[in-house]
Formats: C-alpha cells, sequence, structure tokens
C-alpha cells in the first residue's frame, strides 16, 4: 500500500492509503476529532428518525379502521399508501445523487425530511390525504437516504451491518403505535397530531448531530490491511449509468420489486384480513419481526454467502403467506400469528441484503447512488403490492391475492440465483462473503 503521512492541525497524523485494488484509506483521525462525538452517538441519531418515519409506512394498516371511521374510503386510504410509499421509494436515488457527491449534508436533509414528514402526519390528522403522500412520502424518502448513507460512511469496515440496525427500526420502530391504535381506537385524529409534533421535534434533533465524516475516512482502530485482503473489492467501480447496463443491476431491482411488493401487502392490509381474529398482535408481530429481520440477515449472509441467504429470505416469507392462507381459510388464531411472525422476518430481511449486494457488485465508491437507484424499484412494489393488492383483495378475495403473494415471493428466489457479479467469469463464486 501507498501511504502518504500528513497532518491535522496540532492533532493525529493522517495517512492517505491506497491498497493494491487501488481503493483509498483516510486513516488516523478519530470521530471525537471531527465532530466531537463519538461513532456510537452518530449511528442512534440516524437509528431515532428511522424508529419514528417507519411508523408513517409500517402502523398505517392499524389505522385503516379508524380513519374509515373517521369518513374516509378504504379504497383512498389503500392508494394514499401507495402513492407515499412511491414518493418515499422515489426520492431514494435523486437524495442518493447529492449524498454521493456532496451537494447537502446529512444535516440539511434530515431536518428538511422531518419538516416534510411532521407535515405529512398532521395532514392526515386533519383529513387531508394528499399531504401525507405527498409530503409525507417524499420526507421520508429523504430521511431513510440520508440515515443509511451518513451510518455507512461512518462504518465503512462493517457497513452492511450497521446498515441492517438503521433500518430495523424503521420497520419495528412501528411497533408501539400498532398497538396504540389497536387499544386506544377512536382518537386517530390526535394521535396523528401529537405523532406530527414528536417526530419534528425528534427528527431536527437529530439533524442538528449528524455530520458526514472526510471523504475515504477510516476508523484508526481497524486494520486496514488486513479488511482489505478479507474484503475483495468488485470487479470495478461501477457509476450508476454503467451499473444499469450489466445484467445484474436490472435482476436486483426485479429481484427487489417482488419482494418488496408482497411486505408491502402484507404491511397494508394484514389488520384487515385478521379482523375477525387478532389483528393488533397479529400486525405488531409482523412489523416487530420485520425489524428484527433485517438486524440478523447481514450477520447469517456472513455463513451463508449473500445470494443464498436472499434465496432463504424469499423462501421464508413465500411461507409465510403460506401460513397466513392457512390462517384466513381456517380463521385460526394461532396459525395467524405465526403466519405474521415468518412473514415479517422475511419481510423485511431482504432490504439490508440487497444493499450489501449492490455493494459488492458494483463497488463501495458510488454504492449510494447505485442502491438508491437498485431501491427505486420499491416505487413500483408500492403501485402494485397496495394499489393492485387492493384490487385483487376486492375482485378476487383473500386467498388468490395471498396465493399471488406466494408466487412473487418464489419469484424473486429464483430471480436471485441468476444474478452475476459483472466482470467475473460465470465458473467462479459470485455470493460474496
Amino acid at each position: 500500500m501507498r501511504e502518504q503521512p500528513a497532518m491535522i492541525g496540532l492533532h493525529t497524523p493522517r495517512l492517505e492509503v491506497r491498497d493494491h485494488h487501488g481503493r483509498r484509506y483516510r486513516v488516523g483521525e478519530q470521530p471525537r476529532e471531527l465532530t466531537g462525538r463519538s461513532r456510537a452517538s452518530t449511528l442512534w441519531a440516524c437509528w431515532l428518525p428511522m424508529l419514528l418515519v417507519g411508523a408513517m409506512q409500517y402502523a398505517f394498516g392499524a389505522a385503516i379502521p379508524d380513519l374509515l371511521a373517521a369518513g374516509h374510503d378504504l379504497a383512498g386510504l389503500c392508494w394514499t399508501l401507495a402513492g407515499w410509499t412511491v414518493l418515499q421509494a422515489g426520492a431514494g436515488y435523486p437524495a442518493a445523487v447529492l449524498r454521493q457527491h456532496g451537494r447537502i449534508g446529512p444535516r440539511a436533509m434530515l431536518i428538511t425530511g422531518g419538516v416534510l414528514c411532521a407535515a405529512g402526519a398532521f395532514s392526515l390528522g386533519q383529513g387531508v390525504t394528499t399531504g401525507y403522500w405527498l409530503l409525507g412520502g417524499t420526507g421520508a424518502g429523504l430521511v431513510y437516504a440520508v440515515c443509511t448513507s451518513t451510518t455507512e460512511k461512518w462504518f465503512p469496515e462493517n457497513s452492511a451491518a450497521r446498515v441492517g440496525v438503521v433500518t430495523g427500526a424503521f420497520a419495528y420502530g412501528a411497533t408501539p403505535f400498532v398497538l396504540l391504535l389497536g387499544l386506544a381506537p377512536g382518537h386517530v385524529e390526535a394521535e396523528l397530531s401529537a405523532f406530527a409534533a414528536v417526530l419534528l421535534v425528534a427528527v431536527a434533533g437529530c439533524g442538528l448531530l449528524v455530520a458526514d465524516p472526510p471523504r475515504h475516512w477510516w476508523p484508526a482502530h481497524v486494520d486496514h490491511r488486513r479488511w482489505a485482503r478479507a474484503n475483495p473489492p468488485a470487479a470495478r467501480e461501477f457509476s450508476a449509468a454503467e451499473a444499469l447496463r450489466t445484467p445484474a443491476l436490472p435482476v436486483l431491482a426485479a429481484c427487489l420489486f417482488c419482494a418488496a411488493a408482497v411486505s408491502l401487502f402484507d404491511a397494508a392490509f394484514l389488520a384487515l384480513l385478521a379482523a375477525p381474529l387478532s389483528p393488533t398482535a397479529a400486525l405488531a408481530l409482523f412489523v416487530a419481526t420485520n425489524g428484527a429481520g433485517r438486524a440478523v440477515a447481514i450477520p447469517a449472509s456472513h455463513r451463508l454467502g449473500r445470494r443464498r441467504a436472499l434465496r432463504w429470505v424469499m423462501a421464508v416469507q413465500a411461507l409465510g403467506q403460506v401460513l397466513l392462507l392457512i390462517a384466513i381459510t381456517q380463521g385460526s388464531p394461532g396459525w395467524l400469528l405465526a403466519g405474521a411472525t415468518v412473514a415479517g422476518a422475511g419481510g423485511g430481511a431482504f432490504y439490508p441484503l440487497f444493499a450489501a449486494l449492490a455493494r459488492e457488485c458494483f463497488g463501495q465508491r458510488r454504492s449510494i447512488e447505485v442502491h438508491g437507484l437498485v431501491y427505486s424499484a420499491k416505487a413500483v412494489s408500492g403501485v402494485v403490492g397496495i394499489g393492485l393488492g387492493w384490487a385483487a383483495l376486492a375482485a378476487w378475495g383473500a386467498p388468490v391475492a395471498l396465493a399471488l403473494a406466494v408466487v412473487l415471493s418464489l419469484g424473486s428466489a429464483v430471480l436471485s440465483g441468476l444474478l452475476r457479479r459483472p466482470g467475473f467469469p460465470k465458473t467462479l463464486p459470485t455470493g460474496g462473503p
């Protein structure tokens, strides 16, 4: 490795390092010297906004009965959530481009996202669904993008696992809100207004605490040489435009589309499907295990390999749909809770795996931008899983809709087997560690 010593004022000497693959490491600076805070405080400042903002997606299904009682139309509510999902996912790529090229810092983006999310939640509490999906969806996309990208920048040696912790909060953070809406019905307007105030203060407050490290920063206590040997790079560094011209990116996007469509369908309609049984408990289990699955997916994939782990996750999601189908047809609360648990675990664990696969296939330098492009497939999933999912439920009933969900989950598993890392021979292992 080539080393170029430098000095940071009167503090720690810094080294600019390259490994034999050309990857850069800026070694020597401690986080407290850069920001006055530890890396752990930055992680939690990204975790808390995700914990709150995710409730706008995952607790929406629990709020539907109260919103119907307040005079809303069910079809309109389904398309409201679909629109929210489209903008939340659609904001990911442009936000990632801005972050990748340093056009906007995490502080301004996180505060802006928090203001928009709070305005969206307050709008729904006042009966204005347009504000919820237009403002809230855009704001949630900004919060998601900045929290994941900031975490990745501060934990380059273990970014997949740390991003999994942050994105896990996006799902399991909705659990208290699901329980509150189920156990204290009839007050959704006041609850949304209070939630908007808490969300604004918490997200904006965290926004004041976050900052990016210098470009190519590397934690001084981690041996970059050992890490470089254990983590071979992609064949080369791809831009988003170059990644689009490979077969791998369309496969990843199609895979995520199928998986996310099923997960969004469950999140939106599980409470309605479980209405005669245990809707609050089922949805609470679903969102809790959805978040937990994200947190454990990367450690599991270290043993199984990324692609194999993804196939297992998709199989688990498909099994969850089968269990839910049995529960609905037999009217069994026990099968329902089992199905919600299994579907939740499979319906969340794939998100960090796609982020890790994007880095392994296309490199680290533009990983935020490339993953933002892959994640944008969730926008189409929102239309299919929620909007058309409601149409399928209304036209054909729950058994057919859940059977289609099984097909989509298995389709994602099949597609994951087609994934090949660009630039490597097909005869070599391609799953990654």
